[in-house]
C-alpha cells in the first residue's frame, strides 16, 4: 500500500486546491491511500525559539510527513508567491529530516500561477525533497465553478489525478 500525504497551502473553506485534493483521495487506484492534512491552519507562526518545545500540531505534520511514502502539494498563488501557508509549513520542517528524498509532486489548480509554483519547487529542492516531475500536473479548476463531485465525474480530471498518483507510487517504490 502506498501512503501518500496531501497538503493544501489554501485554509479557505472553498478552496480548489483542496478540492483537488480531495478529489485524488477519492479517485486513488487500488493500493494507494491518500490522507488529506488538514491542520496545517493550526501550525503556530515558525519560530525557531519554538522548535525545541515541538509544539503538538508541528510534532503530527512531522508524523505525517515521515509515516508517508510520497507528498502530494496544492498551493494557490498569492501575489507572485507561495502561500503563507504553506510556506510556514515547511518552514517548520527545514530543521529536520522529513522531506529528505521523500518523493514530492504539485498540483495547481490555476495555470495562471507559475511563479509560486517555481518558488515552491525550488523551497522543496532546498529541503532535498526529490520532485517527481511526471507527477507535478495542473488541472485548471479555478474559475470552472465545478464542484468536487464535478471533478470526480470527469474522465480526463480522474485520468490525470490517478496518473499522477500512479507516477508518485512509482517513485516511492524500492527499486528492484
Amino acid at each position: 500500500m502506498t501512503r501518500i500525504l496531501a497538503l493544501s497551502g489554501s485554509l479557505r473553506a472553498r478552496s480548489t486546491n483542496a478540492m483537488l485534493l480531495r478529489a485524488a483521495a477519492r479517485v486513488a487506484p487500488r493500493g494507494i491511500t491518500v490522507q488529506v492534512h488538514d491542520e496545517l491552519g493550526a501550525l503556530p507562526l515558525f519560530n525557531p525559539d519554538l522548535e525545541a518545545s515541538n509544539p503538538p500540531a508541528v510534532a503530527r505534520l512531522r508524523e505525517a510527513i515521515i509515516g508517508s511514502d510520497a507528498l502530494l502539494i496544492a498551493s494557490p498563488e498569492y501575489a507572485h508567491g507561495v502561500s503563507g501557508v504553506i510556506k510556514n509549513a515547511l518552514d517548520w520542517m527545514v530543521g529536520n529530516e522529513s522531506f529528505i528524498d521523500k518523493p514530492v509532486a504539485l498540483l495547481n489548480a490555476s495555470p495562471r500561477a507559475t511563479i509560486a509554483r517555481d518558488a515552491l519547487l525550488e523551497t522543496l529542492r532546498t529541503m532535498s525533497a526529490r520532485i517527481v516531475e511526471p507527477a507535478c500536473a495542473t488541472i485548471a479548476v479555478l474559475g470552472t465553478g465545478l464542484s468536487e463531485d464535478d471533478l470526480v465525474g470527469r474522465a480526463d480530471f480522474v485520468a490525470t489525478l490517478r496518473g499522477v498518483l500512479e507516477s508518485l507510487r512509482q517513485a516511492s517504490s524500492p527499486a528492484p
